[in-house]
């Protein structure tokens, strides 16, 4: 946000004075800036309950203003490249303390799949927009670090002549800088956008070069970042025990008590859904994910000291928290580290997620630190009956809207004339209509043709493509709602599909109903299961190169861990309560992408004779699969009766929801072959 951009205008301060109120002009200024940071959501302006809880029409127009005023500022994100002179002004600062070059991670404080704009610096120094990355800037050169989904990506959006793309994992960071890094050379890292577990890697690489990795004292890049946003002030908002399915206390007593048993007095908190989670609020400090950025120490006997800007916390919401949750300022959470060393606390902490400046205070303090997963994830991924029930509603909701979306899209794309971002903000607009729409859980991949087969790819006017017959197109979308978040890929045909396009299709649906089949003992992982969804494709020498399923939050991340169904190694077992993701693809680079997906929730099974417990999948998404794409031929009884019999319970719960033209292709769409 620019410095520039307006100060508090007289409008504003007017109606609040009218109101009864006496607003200090410059920090009503800093708080406004934060809510300029914050992404606007689609539930409208809620933020306004930080300026004035009482807020009427007049007065809500006037800030709604101001903020569009200040969120126009030029906070130099968005160029792609970026402009050299950024690196430049870097090595400059770099030089200036005596570092020999600087890791800049796609991270923040809580290791996020979705970070802050201030906190972007990837971005802005090197005008890379994915989802993951690394750049690592010394003295003479630079490299940045993808993986496979930003191939193309990122020789697109980088001056590879300044930042040399590599691949991982054929060419990791860490083996980069053993082999570039000058001997004696000092690495200079941020301790609060690096793991204590990543600490250690970078470590061990600058010295087999002979350097020295070294924590620095406030980022380089953020002296470097003029006009860089501030922190995003969403507001903190109660999540009711309607949809929680239980109260926080309840949560904080039963995983105090976890904390217990694993040999700490009290655990830190860093990811934010597991902190909103815990304590039955939701925020919406990220794009696409409502959750308030903090930090949280819960100890074993469920009080949660929460280290948050109050600003941002309305008093409703700290009522609702209760006595039994202190809130206090971020940079009140050093000194409290340094107390819980004072009393000799064992401090259970996750490494792999927690960043190394909140381990190595915990150490200088003489904390005995305990290294363990985070106490919230398992509990929080595997969902109550009634977040259950909730998120089986939210889906029959999306369904609805998907389905009448893909009903105008059969009936509209005949004539070729369809773009790709006019057809997603269709399918936004009908979800919208539902009324329940809080947000996107997260921005819709809205691929025609060749851009289908680029698998995180983004629609922007310079990319976008024309939906042209004979072609196929590719959408994955997901809403957020208070009972549930969705997630839904549909690959359509536009016009006739060829042979080869049906054929390569059929076999992602084998092996979408393979995994949708399965039946498997308690105790299975997900990486056992992966295989499943590639067999098919296998037999005809075809894989893709994605997971096949990722957890799902409740209203809360659409990417959700710690469970998967990948071909990566994962030790985590599949439990009864657990969403996730079904989605097998295929990708033909420049032709085409094929990818289908529901999200399933796992369950108990009921198997006459069973010799020990076995789960089983339930599928969630209830959406018409392009029966134009399928080739019957190559479709088993077992799996032509799955297809028949999913089609059915789509018609017979999205028919009563919608009009009667959707009802009529519907008929058509879920007929049984």
């Amino acid at each position: 946000m620019s410095s520039t951009a307006s100060s508090a205008p007289d409008d504003v301060l007017t109606l609040l004075r009218q109101h009864g109120r006496s607003p200090d002009p410059a920090a009503l200024e800093s708080l406004m800036r934060g809510v300029a940071a914050a992404p606007e959501g689609l539930a409208g302006p809620e933020w306004v309950e930080l300026v004035d809880p009482a807020a009427g029409p007049a007065l809500t127009q006037a800030l709604e203003a101001w903020r569009q005023d200040l969120a126009r500022g030029d906070d130099g994100l968005g160029a792609s490249p970026a402009p050299a002179s950024r690196l430049a002004d870097l090595r400059a600062e770099l030089k200036r303390r005596g570092l020999d070059g600087f890791l800049v991670p796609r991270a923040d404080e809580h290791q996020g799949e979705y970070v802050p704009r201030g906190s972007q610096r990837l971005a802005w120094l090197t005008g890379f927009t994915g989802s993951a990355g690394l750049a690592v800037v010394l003295a003479e050169r630079a490299a940045i670090f993808i993986d496979g989904r930003y191939t193309l990506a990122v020789r697109a959006q980088v001056d590879t002549a300044s930042f040399a793309p590599h691949q991982v994992p054929e060419q990791s960071p860490e083996a980069w800088i053993a082999d570039n890094l000058p001997a004696g050379g000092k690495l200079g890292v941020d301790p609060w956008l690096v793991t204590l577990d990543g600490y250690e890697r970078f470590a061990r690489a600058c010295q087999r070069a002979g350097g020295e990795l070294v924590a620095v004292e406030g980022n380089p890049v953020d002296a470097v970042w003029r006009d860089r946003p501030p922190p995003p002030l969403a507001p903190v908002l109660p999540h009711e025990d309607a949809f929680a399915g239980e109260p926080s206390a309840a949560k904080r007593a039963r995983i105090g008590a976890a904390i217990r048993a694993r040999g700490a007095d009290v655990a830190l908190l860093t990811a934010p859904d597991s902190i909103a989670w815990l304590l039955n609020v939701r925020g919406g400090d990220v794009p696409r994910t409502p959750f308030p950025l903090g930090f949280a120490l819960l100890h074993a006997d469920g009080h949660v000291d929460l280290y948050m800007d109050r600003r941002k916390v309305p008093d409703r919401t700290l009522a609702w928290l209760g006595n039994a949750v202190t809130l206090a300022p971020v940079d009140a959470l050093g000194p409290a580290l340094d107390t819980l060393g004072q009393r000799k606390a064992k401090v259970l902490v996750e490494t792999s997620t927690a960043p190394v400046w909140a381990a190595r205070r915990l150490q200088a303090a003489g904390v005995t630190l305990v290294r363990e997963a985070d106490p919230v994830a398992l509990p929080k991924a595997a969902k109550n009956d009634v977040e259950l029930a909730g998120i089986r509603a939210a889906h029959r909701r999306d369904g609805a809207a998907v389905s009448r979306f893909l009903c105008w899209l059969a009936r509209e794309s005949a004539a070729g004339t369809l773009r790709e971002i006019a057809v997603s903000d269709r399918l936004q607009a009908m979800r919208q209509e539902t009324g329940a729409l809080r947000d996107l859980s997260f921005d819709t991949i809205s691929g025609a043709g060749p851009n289908g087969a680029i698998v995180h790819y983004h629609a922007t006017p310079a990319t976008e493509r024309t939906l042209e017959p004979g072609s196929l197109y590719l959408v994955d979308s997901g809403g957020q709602y208070r009972d549930g978040t969705t997630d839904i890929t549909r690959t359509v045909a536009v016009g006739t599909p060829t042979a080869e396009m049906r054929d390569r299709f059929t076999r992602v649906l084998k092996g979408h109903i393979a995994l949708a089949m399965a039946r498997f003992p308690a105790g299975t992982t997900g990486s056992q299961l992966d295989v499943l969804a590639r067999y098919a494709l296998w037999q005809a020498g075809l894989d893709y190169d994605h997971g096949t399923g990722h957890g799902v939050g409740a209203y809360l991340s659409v990417h959700e861990g710690p469970h998967r169904i990948s071909k990566m190694p994962n030790s985590v077992a599949l439990e009864p309560g657990m969403v996730v993701s079904n989605e097998p693809g295929y990708y033909k680079a420049g032709g085409y992408g094929i990818r289908i997906e529901n999200l399933v929730a796992v369950r108990e099974a009921t198997i006459e004779g069973a010799d020990r417990r076995y789960l089983e999948f339930e599928t969630l998404t209830l959406a018409p699969i392009d029966l134009a794409c399928v080739e019957p031929a190559l479709l088993t009884e077992a799996e032509r009766r799955w297809l028949n019999d999913y089609h059915r319970r789509v018609r017979e719960t999205v028919a009563p929801q919608v009009d009667a033209a959707t009802r009529d292709w519907l008929a058509t769409a879920t007929r049984a072959i």
